[in-house]
């Protein structure tokens, strides 16, 4: 019998691009569940700062020195100097951000103030205070950042600026709380400085290893 013909070898399948996944937005819920969430992470890091002493970078250190300096409560001058920021979020990131953002900034202003009564520390090493508040308060902007929200001042510029150049916001905001946190030379002693820039460095490193493009794009 005379062979059969062989078979047509099977043409190589030709590779497709993978389909890329479908974003799905947060829902209100979702969102509120994270802001709520984000901000008491961000109290509960901002109460071991104040109770050893430290300082923080952002509008928060501003708030910081400035309560340190007037005995102001802490939660209403942040409020306010968060206020010019609003402008630029609308402006360049959006109606929703600036909406979810000015709730993040009204409700952490509400809760430092009201927080001494809940939760009190006997007593803080300076150095763990600095790291673990760092990584705490690092985390809390971590959930509000992946949920297109911030507390104003430097994070939204960090966020706009990695939206619009790349470039990753937590290196942008350490660059900036490293320049804010020496500002509190002239205002509280050197080793203290020194605690709070390792706060501002655990803070975002979390941010910088966490939250970068390509790695989680948020809707």
């Amino acid at each position: 019998m005379p062979n059969a013909p062989a078979a047509p070898a099977p043409s190589a399948a030709v590779a497709s691009p993978a389909a890329a996944p479908v974003a799905v937005p947060h829902t209100l819920t979702e969102d509120a569940v994270a802001i709520f969430t984000g901000v008491l992470l961000i109290s509960v890091g901002i109460a071991f700062f104040s109770s050893a002493g430290l300082l923080t970078g952002g509008t928060a250190g501003l708030a910081f020195l400035l309560h340190y300096a007037t005995g102001i409560g802490f939660g209403k001058i942040f409020f306010v100097l968060n206020l010019p920021f609003y402008w630029l979020a609308l402006r360049k990131l959006g109606r929703a951000f600036t909406l979810k953002t000015f709730a993040a900034v009204l409700l952490l202003s509400v809760v430092t103030e009201w927080q001494g009564q809940f939760l009190q520390f006997a007593r803080l090493q300076p150095l763990y205070a600095a790291i673990a508040g760092g990584l705490i308060t690092g985390t809390g902007f971590l959930v509000l950042f992946r949920h297109r929200c911030s507390l104003g001042g430097v994070g939204i510029a960090a966020l706009y600026l990695q939206d619009r150049y790349g470039w990753r916001a937590g290196k942008v905001q350490m660059a900036v709380d490293c320049c804010i946190v020496l500002l509190a030379l002239w205002t509280v002693e050197p080793l203290r400085v020194v605690w709070s820039i390792a706060g501002a460095v655990a803070l975002n490193l979390v941010l910088a290893m966490n939250h970068r493009p390509g790695r989680y794009m948020a809707v």
